[in-house]
Order: C-alpha cells, then structure tokens, then sequence
C-alpha cells in the first residue's frame, strides 16, 4: 500500500492533518501555461508530416531569455517598411509581457533525395535542383530558402496543431513571424523557417485586444 506524504511547509514543518494548501490565481496561471507549453512541443511532434519524414524543430523559452528575444526582435526592425518595423517593436513589447514562448521550426531540405517526388511546388523542377539552391543560398533574408514544399506544409500543420491545443486549454497566444525571424538570426533552433508563439493568460488577450 503506497502512503501520500504531504510536503513541508517553507519552515520545514509538515502539514496538519486537514489543513489545505493555497495556490494563488498566478501561480496556477503560469504553471498551466507551462503545462500547456511543453504539450504544445509534444503536439508539434506528433502532428502528421509528409512522406513520413519529421524536420520539426521546437524550443519552449521563459525567463530572461524572453527579454533577449524581444531586444533582438527590435534589433531587426529598421530598415524595414513602416508597417514592417511598427509590426517588429509591436509583437517585441508583447514577447516581454508574456509567461513564456514556443519556438516552432522546421528543416526545408527535400525529403527522402534519393527517392524524389520532383512535385515542382518549390519552383524547382526537381528536387535535386532545390538542393542545389539551398547550396548556393546566401543567407541574407529573414529565413534560409528556399524551402521544400512538403516541409511548409508540414511546419503549417504543426504550428496549427499547437496554436489549436493553446485555445482549448484556454491559453492566449498568438502565431508571430517577427519572432521567428529573431530567433532564426540567433540561431536558437537548427531551422530553416521559424515561428514564435507568445502565451499569456490575462483578463484579455494581449496579443489581439491591444487598447
């Protein structure tokens, strides 16, 4: 027969018999979203990908790193359209209000080379040529392309498995390609194309309701 011993109280005290332990509003609301979080990363991966072949990548990130995040959200702001740069410092703001983030990535090389479904979507007429591109590519745009058609439709799926799973656990969150684009100049995930999730439970959602 297994026995359920409580945990000391922070003086080192155990608990009385019928006495009942308190978690405030804040902390029950940060652990659910790391809760959520981790099971966000585990839908991603088991969302279904093409051929059977998996080139997703995830990170969940809280902390400090939040705030290294958003400064190089800021960083890579000017220069960019108006809207662009207004879009950058927007959703950087919003990084540092949030409990914490998911990173969702994914590898564009076309998958299984040697057996290749030369389906052109890329824009390539075979998949030999788009790994040749990738050879060539100069690496100056926010993400490294080009990226192999089957693997976009693959990170589209995992991004809305775990977007989906965020709601029905009552989660905000949003989906930021600001985010990614920080995050994939950092080098934080090994991945082509990324996208950041910022989560937050608040009395209104941060990421939508900005008055």
């Amino acid at each position: 027969m297994s026995v359920h011993m409580e945990p000391p109280l922070p003086d080192g005290s155990l608990r009385k018999g019928g006495e009942m332990a308190q978690t405030s509003s804040t902390e029950a609301e940060l652990a659910a979203i790391k809760s959520v979080a981790n099971m966000m990363a585990a839908t991603a991966r088991t969302a279904p990908k093409g051929r059977g072949v998996d080139g997703i990548k995830t990170m969940v990130v809280d902390g400090d790193d939040l705030e290294t995040i958003a400064m190089a959200m800021e960083e890579a702001a000017p220069g960019r359209p108006d809207v662009v740069e207004a879009a950058f410092r927007r959703d950087a703001n919003s990084v540092r209000q949030s409990a914490c983030v998911v990173l969702i990535g994914v590898d564009g090389a076309p998958k299984k080379p040697e057996k290749p479904f030369d389906c052109g979507a890329c824009g390539f007429r075979t998949c030999a040529a788009l790994a040749n591109a990738r050879r060539m590519r100069a690496g100056e745009d926010d993400f490294s392309g080009p990226v192999c058609a089957i693997a976009s439709m693959d990170l589209g799926v995992a991004l809305g498995s775990a977007v989906k799973l965020a709601a029905d656990h009552g989660i905000d969150n949003r989906m930021m390609y600001t985010m990614g684009v920080a995050v994939a100049k950092m080098g934080w995930l090994d991945a082509d194309v990324v996208i950041g999730i910022p989560l937050s439970a608040s009395a209104k959602n941060i990421y939508f309701d900005r008055g």
